[in-house]
């Protein structure tokens, strides 16, 4: 069942991405000293490194809203943006990987996603089963963000399964996992399966997992990637989850 979602981002995007840049700076000492600047994989259908836009000069133009998301993830390291996850040659030199709302995976990108993990590479990942922000694009168009996320052979693989409570109203909201505020919008949660080595947080919300030589943080939802809403909020939960995420052993 898709979801329509009446924006706000003609009223509240000017004020949400200036208290994101602002809450930014002060983020982005503590992330330095904790996090080294290492490249960081980006692989996602959301406008985090190019606004969604039907024309191609709007595109490319230098006027187009920066998303905040990718301020914080430069300040990080270096984005190199991922399409393949099944070529060897672009996951190898990286150790760290964020993985948003992501299309379905094929199964050479299953099996070269859990080896890479596996041989020590560590993930955040976002996995939302009903993404509530708005799109440019209708449904069924290939440029618009994957509606539901469809990842359940990698994630039954770590000893995972996915839920969505049907029922639940909707609406965002503060949820709590890994310690921290996060903001949610008719999120998932997860259920362990047998013999599974991973750690819930929030009721299921996020889920920490070893997995071999690596690790993978996961949260079943992506409303914390949204334009609108609570900048300073969003800030410091992305902040949070990438310093969880990439910690050193």
């Amino acid at each position: 069942m898709a979801i329509r979602i009446t924006s706000r981002r003609n009223v509240l995007a000017a004020g949400a991405v200036l208290a994101a840049l602002a809450a930014a700076l002060v983020w982005q000492g503590s992330v330095r000293r904790a996090v080294p600047r290492e490249p960081v994989g980006l692989f996602t259908t959301l406008p985090i490194l190019w606004a969604e836009s039907g024309d191609v000069g709007d595109l490319i133009s230098s006027r187009a809203e920066r998303h905040w998301a990718r301020n914080i993830l430069e300040q990080t390291g270096p984005i190199v943006p991922l399409d393949d996850l099944a070529q060897p040659d672009r996951l190898a030199p990286l150790h760290r990987i964020v993985i948003a709302q992501p299309r379905p995976l094929s199964p050479s990108e299953n099996v070269a996603l859990d080896r890479w993990v596996r041989g020590g590479g560590h993930l955040l990942l976002f996995a939302d089963p009903m993404l509530t922000e708005e799109s440019a694009f209708a449904l069924g168009d290939p440029r618009r963000p994957q509606t539901s996320v469809l990842l359940s052979p990698i994630l039954g693989r770590w000893g995972l399964e996915l839920r969505y409570d049907e029922r639940q109203p909707f609406g965002e909201h503060a949820g709590k996992a890994l310690g921290i505020a996060v903001p949610v919008n008719l999120a998932g949660s997860f259920a362990l399966e047998p013999g599974s080595a991973c750690v819930l947080s929030g009721g299921g919300l996020a889920a920490d997992c070893p997995i071999g030589k690596g690790r993978v943080l996961v949260l079943a939802d992506a409303a914390l990637l949204e334009q609108d809403g609570d900048g300073a909020l969003r800030v410091e939960a992305l902040g949070h989850l990438l310093e969880t995420a990439f910690a050193r052993p």
